[in-house]
């Protein structure tokens, strides 16, 4: 008798958690149907986006939005960083989120239809609200650098692809999927930061351990070290 009370007692209080769970929960967010902009997608997820992140951003020391976001995409470990400078100017780390598919295997991306995610410094060059991947940020590949070093290996730059994002979901073609709430949070914080103030580092794997041999690598290397 004395361990069935205490079993009816725990099975009271698990009933009193889900209802406070659910009496208290954020309702869900519905975005507006497509055709939708950037800002109708702002004014939809900016509270619930900053209530999410804003507490990572606290235990950092850094402001929300931040005056300058790095956003860094480890290939190999599935894994992408976020980094933004406290008051100070130094740059912290503010959170991790899993990488859900990203194609291909080390190495950059050389030409269209390789299947390859880029390597390299990027730039977020726009904010897609109606990606087919619920939402998306473009890359900005080819960039001038991939242009030049298609030309001095005797590539054709009009052959190395386009169209890379970072968008929700959980299936990839040279893109990254982040899954949906990641997808929102990175749509949101990079709006919120401006375009021209974030960074985009894509490295093969984390090489602040190693001596790579290209020279991409090094100055990829040096970067990470950096943060």
């Amino acid at each position: 008798m004395r361990i069935l009370g205490v079993f009816l007692a725990l099975l009271v209080l698990i009933a009193g958690a889900v209802v406070w769970i659910f009496r208290h929960r954020s309702p869900p967010v519905v975005l507006p149907p497509q055709p939708r902009t950037v800002e109708q997608v702002m004014a939809a997820l900016g509270d619930a986006v900053e209530a999410r992140l804003r507490p990572h951003f606290d235990r950092a020391g850094v402001a929300y939005p931040p005056p300058r976001l790095v956003i860094v995409a480890f290939k190999a470990e599935n894994r992408l960083d976020l980094h933004a400078p406290d008051a100070t100017g130094r740059l912290r780390w503010i959170r991790s989120y899993p990488i859900l598919a990203a194609s291909g295997g080390p190495g950059p991306k050389l030409r269209e239809g390789d299947m390859q995610v880029p390597e390299g410094f990027y730039r977020i060059e726009l904010l897609n609200p109606n990606s087919l991947f619920h939402l998306s940020l473009r890359v900005n590949y080819p960039n001038d650098e991939d242009l030049a070093r298609a030309r001095a290996e005797g590539r054709d730059p009009a052959t190395l692809g386009g169209d890379i994002m970072i968008h929700g979901g959980a299936a990839s073609i040279g893109c990254l999927a982040m899954g949906d709430p990641a997808a929102e949070d990175l749509f949101v914080l990079v709006q919120r930061t401006g375009l021209t103030d974030v960074e985009l580092i894509l490295t093969p794997r984390d090489l602040r351990n190693e001596t790579p041999d290209a020279p991409l690598n090094q100055r990829l290397r040096q970067a990470l070290r950096e943060l």
